[in-house]
């Protein structure tokens, strides 16, 4: 049986279900997470929520780390009840996997905007791209939409006018160097660079794959009003939205230490968010509600 000290659990599309499964069965949760096990789905190593488990140690609450590897994982074990949070995506994943799913997970706090970036190991600048150049991108429906615009931005490319947050390569209607841009599961971009003359990368992903994410060739701006359906966040059940214990770790997520780390970590790369709860249902709702018009 496993230990319930802190530990931090890897679980891939093989063995998650396993590994949950296995830290179900080592201690039972109350129903308001009060004095008991906390587990929380990211994806990753996280500093930032090493050092907020160990706060939370010393408030008397066991926080454990399930990390995955796999993006589409992390929300089917919070739908399922086998963990009791999540970080790991932003509003836009939630809004898309919502829609796809008919669940019902949402935001209860804001941890950070990341920028979306275009990698290269052969240039060391967008205008130097070749013509006819293989650009990779993610293949998953929001980040893909961003990857384009992130295209768009460095004028690349152009999209159809009234392409949304999920535009697909179909909706290019101008790309003047010719660019071959290839759809791929996002946790191969990293490995695409070396086939490729470009890859646009989750900045998550980068960090994974040992990849310096201010080390992009261009980016989109995480200041940007235009970004905010892209701010990450900690996902929790609707009925859980409330749960006070819940709350406390959104709480402990910004306090000085874990704010901290998480900058550290992220080398600067990512913008933090304190986004209140009301302000990111609000836009969640409005993602889903451009999604039925669309």
């Amino acid at each position: 049986m496993l230990s319930t000290k802190n530990h931090r659990y890897t679980a891939t599309a093989v063995t998650a279900l396993l590994a949950i499964a296995t830290l179900t069965a080592c201690e039972d949760k109350g129903s308001d997470g009060a004095g008991s096990r906390i587990r929380i789905g990211i994806s990753g190593s996280s500093s930032d929520w090493d050092v907020l488990a160990e706060k939370a140690k010393a408030e008397g609450l066991k926080v454990e780390l399930v990390t995955f590897d796999d993006y589409s994982l992390p929300n089917k074990a919070l739908a399922a009840g086998d963990i009791d949070l999540n970080a790991f995506q932003h509003l836009a994943f939630l809004s898309q996997f919502n829609a796809a799913n008919h669940t019902d997970i949402v935001p209860i706090g804001a941890t950070a905007v990341a920028p979306l970036g275009l990698f290269s190991k052969k240039y060391k600048s967008v205008g130097e791209l070749p013509d006819q150049g293989r650009i990779a991108i993610p293949n998953d429906p929001t980040n893909q939409g961003r990857a384009l615009r992130v295209l768009e931005q460095a004028r690349l490319i152009k999209l159809k006018d009234g392409s949304g947050l999920q535009a697909t390569p179909e909706e290019i209607t101008d790309n003047p160097k010719h660019l071959k841009i290839t759809p791929i599961d996002a946790q191969q971009t990293p490995r695409a660079l070396e086939d490729t003359d470009g890859a646009v990368i989750n900045n998550g992903v980068a960090g994974q794959a040992g990849i310096d994410p201010t080390g992009s060739i261009f980016h989109d701006d995480p200041n940007n009003p235009s970004t905010r359906p892209y701010i990450n966040v900690i996902a929790a059940r609707a009925k859980d939205k409330d749960n006070p214990t819940y709350r406390r770790i959104v709480e402990l997520y910004h306090s000085p230490e874990v704010q901290k780390a998480a900058a550290e970590e992220s080398k600067g790369a990512k913008v933090l968010s304190d986004l209140d709860p009301t302000a990111l249902q609000a836009e969640l709702d409005n993602l889903a509600k451009t999604a039925k018009a669309g």
